[in-house]
């Protein structure tokens, strides 16, 4: 179909050059002389663009500006005018012009601003098709062959990369195939941290292998706390890293940005990972050591990381950092509390150490399987992405980041775990004192399909408390989750297509850290 330009200018005859161009170029071109003409036009036909000069007797450009924005806000009006001064454009933009055109203006000019508003999605689309197809071998060949950590974290950031590049053009039809990278991405990264994941599990991070939970404090945070200025410790709990980049445009506009990634441990679950990262331990040797604040199986949530606070600054203690003033902590898990914090931010930009933990994607993570609306709004990864980029905006988080932003507070943001979107059930034997997430199981001789999951016989070998000889832990993998044989069929169906953490994948597993300088 023809793209219809409204072309309006007092001396349309001298541009016939120009229209006889764009009619060569398939577009259609109807051209009026007036303002007056041009809104009666726009009131009774559909013009994709309108070419709008801004000197003409009668009815000024920048008045018939204001009422074609009337009649149509989306349509864009570029402005052709032969004046110069800032204050035309200030106004021209002001009222809500999409570009603007100085005269004489060549037909190269011309022809590109209709590219722009016209063909640049198909344009966009070609492009991101051609790039994808090229990238997409280049992308299968990085995930076969990545034996390191740093190979799997650019596996995953391109992945994401492309996701977001094509959840804003959905109808170039690589959604499939990008779907079928992913499953074989994480079915290959499975068997990678299978194969290594025990071997990383020092005290300190060793050359070549990542930063994991335990080490975040000691790695991002005490260092720029021995800087004496004040600083923010904020923990979204479930943010993936496609989340934080949809996110991060909003940020940037605030902050400069240094971005790291670092390891979760396993299950990548609140419980166990949460607690590693404010302890700088890992679970076992937190029961070892502080066994009346390790949090236990079955616990509500809020029993599990009730000592957050505690194991955050008996690590400062053992490491010998003394703050210069006031540390506060928060854990921010509803609406009113979470606004009333955004309005001291003032007081909080006092404290030398402030740490924040957001629970609200954590919540709509698990929520979701069980609201039907919050299903429909978010039915696929896109919307997720999409819904999380409104929460954000209206959230107290963004003003609490805006308000450090103001205060010159340094923010160090990430992450505990993340979520994988799960699509396959599987079966899992344990009795009724195993574990409950769906995820992962650690009980009594527990078993799973080995296709499906990863059989670990001695949780001390992933550095996890043992409470007896027969206890074993069973992590699901890629995108499975576990259901127990009695309703089998009604649990199956219940939890597909839910988000859910604790597992083995690169979206629960590889979590950005952001360090916020404001700017």
């Amino acid at each position: 179909m023809k793209k219809v330009i409204l072309w309006v200018d007092d001396e349309i005859d001298l541009l016939q050059p120009h229209i006889r161009i764009l009619e060569s170029r398939g577009y259609s071109v109807i051209t009026t002389t007036s303002g007056e003409d041009a809104i009666a036009l726009a009131r009774k036909e559909w013009f994709d663009l309108v070419l709008l000069d801004e000197m003409m007797v009668g009815m000024s450009g920048l008045e018939t500006l204001q009422q074609l924005k009337r009649i149509d806000p989306n349509r864009p009006v570029v402005m052709v005018t032969k004046n110069e001064q800032e204050s035309l454009m200030d106004q021209a933009i002001g009222r809500s012009i999409d570009d603007y055109l100085t005269k004489p203006i060549s037909p190269s000019q011309i022809l590109a601003i209709c590219k722009k508003y016209l063909d640049a999605r198909t344009l966009q689309q070609q492009h991101i098709t051609k790039e994808y197809l090229h990238d997409f071998a280049q992308l299968d060949y990085l995930m076969s062959n990545a034996h390191t950590w740093v190979e799997w974290v650019e596996v995953y950031r391109s992945l994401v990369q492309w996701s977001i590049e094509l959840d804003a053009h959905p109808d170039v039809g690589l959604s499939t195939t990008l779907s079928d990278q992913w499953k074989q991405a994480n079915r290959l990264f499975a068997r990678y941290i299978e194969r290594v994941y025990p071997s990383w599990l020092s005290d300190r991070p060793k050359e070549g292998n990542p930063i994991l939970s335990p080490h975040i404090v000691d790695s991002f945070l005490i260092p720029r706390i021995k800087q004496k200025h004040p600083v923010a410790f904020v923990v979204v709990d479930c943010l993936r890293l496609d989340q934080w980049m949809v996110i991060e445009p909003l940020v940037r506009e605030y902050f400069t940005i240094e971005q790291e990634y670092y390891c979760s441990i396993l299950p990548t679950a609140t419980l166990y990972a949460r607690n590693s990262l404010f302890a700088g331990l890992y679970p076992a040797d937190i029961e070892r050591y502080y066994p009346h604040w390790a949090p236990k199986e079955g616990q509500g949530e809020y029993s599990q990381n009730a000592h957050e606070q505690d194991l955050l600054q008996e690590l400062l203690r053992r490491r010998g950092v003394e703050l210069q003033g006031k540390f506060e902590y928060l854990k921010i898990y509803e609406t009113e509390f979470g606004k009333r914090i955004e309005s001291e931010v003032a007081r909080l930009a006092q404290n030398h150490l402030t740490a924040i933990v957001i629970s609200a994607l954590d919540l709509m993570a698990h929520s979701r399987s069980d609201t039907p609306i919050l299903r429909e709004i978010a039915p696929d990864e896109a919307a997720y992405r999409s819904l999380t980029r409104s929460w954000f905006q209206h959230s107290s988080l963004w003003g609490i980041l805006r308000g450090f932003a103001t205060a010159k507070v340094e923010v160090i943001l990430t992450t505990d775990h993340g979520a994988i979107r799960c699509l396959r059930p599987s079966q899992v034997i344990g009795d009724r004192e195993t574990s409950t997430c769906l995820r992962y199981k650690i009980g009594k001789n527990v078993r799973a399909d080995s296709k499906a999951s990863v059989i670990v016989n001695d949780p001390t070998k992933y550095r996890l408390p043992k409470h007896s000889t027969t206890e074993n832990l069973v992590l699901a993998k890629e995108d499975y989750y576990f259901v127990y044989p009695s309703d089998y069929h009604f649990y199956a169906a219940k939890y597909r297509d839910s988000f859910q953490h604790g597992g083995i994948s690169l979206e629960e597993m590889i979590l950005p850290v952001v360090i916020l300088n404001p700017k």
